[in-house]
């Protein structure tokens, strides 16, 4: 085997399998398996943070396509496999399955997997494949290219064969046992702390999760106690403490200021405190790949919009939302990087924003249609992509010169600026300004999906090819499509005439984000008083009647209160308190009668 030194991560559902697997490896002493995965979700957000902390820790992923008995199952596998390549495209990939269909095995090949072992393999194959894979080669039950390593001849036991756990010492087996319910743990837990942090949480949605966040705290500790041997106990409190020390000594070497050099400068004991505070910072690709993994992880959550708002996007079935999103994701991603590879500087962004936004629109229209499709409408054939692109300027003007706050999103990851959102400043990599971060960027997918959609439902709505790709269920009839398009052309209106010149003249933006039930609304504070000077005709009438109402509205509500006192005024004292006379007086007379009859009777 090469000198080379491999780090896994292993991605399968099945437990027994990944602790089977653990084992049997451990008998190589080049190999390590750093951290395992049963979700999709769990793996994404273990190499955000593994990638936060060391981008080397892990140089190969062996991953099983989710439950290989589930078509669905099989396709979330293959998006995980597209979305890691977007990440870390430098990330090998080898496929791990039992799974037998040429289909699929064309399918990985196409999302981005280096290889694939069978999982009937013999160990010593398995990891020469992944030793090849590794070393930039491919592997594929059996068949290498590019490295010239051959197969080994010794077939020792396999996968299938691996000892069970009753044959390993008392020992070994509650060590393998606690790591592994610890991963467990630690992964639901970051699942669930990650739903925490999304905005629009109802409050028991919130109270229910956090709960759950302390018991699995909980179970974590007990866990420890009670599987840990005393050496491994001891050994963590060492560890712990190492690490606290380290972090120490940092941090004060960092405040140290060289004598020869500086003159003497006298520090107080609040400034002290405040360069503690302060958030260690990130490289900018560290940022963007945080950012953009725990976005990834979101657009696994349901997509059904829960607003009131009509979206362009609403029309498509939720795996194509979700597919246009993925798609938009990279090549922001991809945008990105040519910025840095150009050398674009800070006081370039604003210049080239919609020129980028107009470049990330006409790539991601592309892929998600398929540059060479055609479509036939009536005598005519023609391609999808080059009949849409011819609608640019439109989508350019109507969507993406709208969306806000790019220039601030691109600033934040591409040169670590500060994030001036909200009416404060948000240092970059703090907890403040990543959540920001993630609302502007949430917003930025969804409105330039809907960039996407507009020109096919503009011109291409009701052609049948494109109902049976792309449309939900619920609105493929001619009449539930134009019924769509006519709450978009209302949607539009209102927004031109009255939404947008209510928030610029409330100083806020309306941005969307995926919640846990869906896409939700949420209002961000911002500076518009040039907006509010350019507008002119009816935004400008709204804005000023809105103005008049807020002038008039306090003193109709204060003569409506005068009035109502004296009415009320008069309803009790005057004409109440009459009438109350005169049923007395009746009642008197009444009783004053009956008592006379009595008398006379006698």
């Amino acid at each position: 085997m090469s000198d080379r030194s491999l780090k896994l991560l292993l991605i399968d559902q099945d437990p027994i399998f990944r602790l089977g697997l653990r084992v049997a490896l451990e008998e190589f002493s080049n190999l390590q398996v750093v951290s395992e995965a049963e979700t999709d979700t769990a793996a994404l957000q273990i190499l955000a943070k593994l990638a936060q902390e060391d981008p080397n820790q892990v140089n190969l992923v062996v991953l099983e396509l989710g439950n290989t008995r589930s078509f669905s199952s099989q396709q979330l596998g293959l998006q995980l496999c597209r979305h890691l390549k977007i990440q870390y495209p430098n990330l090998p990939l080898l496929l791990l399955s039992s799974v037998q269909e040429q289909g699929l095995f064309l399918a990985a090949r196409a999302a981005g997997v280096d290889g694939y072992c069978s999982k009937g393999t013999p160990i010593t194959e398995l990891v020469t494949a992944m030793q090849n894979v590794l070393a930039g080669g491919s592997y594929w039950d059996g068949e290498m290219e590019n490295t010239g390593m051959q197969k080994p001849e010794n077939r020792e036991y396999t996968l299938e064969n691996l000892p069970t756990t009753s044959q390993l010492p008392f020992a070994r087996l509650r060590k393998h046992l606690r790591l592994s319910a610890i991963g467990y743990i630690n992964a639901t837990l970051a699942e669930v702390t990650a739903q925490l942090q999304v905005p629009g949480l109802p409050l028991l949605d919130r109270a229910v999760l956090a709960g759950q966040r302390r018991e699995l705290l909980a179970a974590r500790w007990l866990l420890n106690r009670l599987l840990a041997s005393p050496l491994e106990r001891r050994q963590d409190v060492e560890s712990h403490l190492h690490n606290v020390s380290a972090r120490n000594n940092f941090a004060s070497a960092q405040l140290q200021v060289p004598t020869n050099s500086l003159p003497s400068i006298s520090i107080s004991k609040s400034d002290s405190l405040k360069k503690q505070n302060t958030p260690s910072l990130l490289s900018p690709r560290s940022l963007q790949a945080a950012l953009f993994a725990f976005c990834i992880t979101k657009l696994q959550l349901p997509l059904q919009n829960l607003t009131i708002t009509t979206l362009e996007i609403d029309i498509l079935r939720e795996d194509k939302k979700r597919d246009l999103l993925y798609l938009i994701l990279q090549r922001i991603a991809d945008a990105l990087d040519e910025m840095r590879s150009s050398l674009v500087e800070i006081n370039q962004l604003y210049e080239l924003k919609n020129t980028i936004l107009l470049d990330i629109w006409q790539a991601a229209t592309t892929d998600f249609f398929g540059k060479f499709s055609r479509v036939r409408v009536g005598n005519n054939n023609f391609e999808i992509v080059t009949f849409l692109l011819q609608y640019a300027a439109v989508v350019q003007a109507e969507i993406l010169n709208k969306i806000p706050l790019v220039e601030e999103l691109f600033s934040y990851l591409l040169f670590q600026t500060d994030l001036q959102i909200d009416n404060a400043s948000y240092p970059a990599g703090s907890s403040e300004a990543k959540e920001h971060a993630e609302i502007i960027l949430e917003n930025l997918l969804i409105q330039v999906a809907n960039g996407v959609m507009q020109p096919l439902l503009n011109s291409l709505a009701d052609v049948e090819e494109m109902k049976q790709g792309f449309y939900d269920r619920q609105l493929i009839s001619t009449r539930e499509i134009e019924r769509f398009r006519n709450n978009l052309s209302w949607r539009y209106r209102i927004r031109n005439y009255v939404n947008e010149p209510r928030a610029i003249f409330e100083s806020r933006y309306e941005l969307f984000v995926f919640a846990p039930r869906g896409i939700a609304t949420i209002s961000m504070y911002a500076p518009r008083k040039q907006e509010l000077a350019q507008l002119s005709g009816i935004p400008l009438v709204v804005t000023l009647a809105i103005e008049f109402r807020d002038a008039i509205a306090p003193r109709i509500k204060s003569l409506l209160s005068f009035f109502g006192s004296g009415v009320v005024f008069v309803l009790t004292q005057v004409i109440g308190r009459g009438i109350g006379l005169i049923a007395r007086g009746v009642l008197q007379g009444i009783g004053s009668v009956s008592l006379t009859e009595r008398k006379n009777k006698r």
